[in-house]
């Protein structure tokens, strides 16, 4: 994850419409693989801040806790879901699979 840039980056649109053949198609992709990584990253998140949740209502029984403070801000820290998917998909590590072309296929070959 330390490889991804968070700053803004110039791409070619070329780049993304090589492996789908259509631009659109690839910012679906990504657009789904960054909602899976986000999830992902939220349930991490949720986990571990579980571990801190107290059953008190009280105000004065409040407290911080610097643990819980640390991980929050390492979670705030890393790339955005996007830029990750992003870098997922040019890298080639996502799998791409279109359900209607593959039913056309199978209807030919019959």
């Amino acid at each position: 994850m330390a490889s991804v840039s968070s700053s803004i980056v110039t791409r070619n649109m070329a780049d993304f419409a090589a492996q789908t053949g259509n631009v659109y198609m690839s910012v679906a992709v990504i657009s789904k693989r960054a909602n899976q990584i986000s999830v992902k990253l939220k349930e991490e998140l949720n986990s571990k801040l579980a571990e801190f949740a107290t059953t008190v209502d009280n105000l004065e029984e409040v407290f911080e806790n610097r643990e819980q403070i640390e991980i929050s801000k390492y979670y705030e820290r890393l790339p955005k879901p996007t830029n990750l998917a992003v870098e997922e998909f040019l890298e080639k590590k996502v799998y791409v699979r279109n359900p209607s072309e593959e039913e056309t296929q199978e209807e030919i070959n019959l």
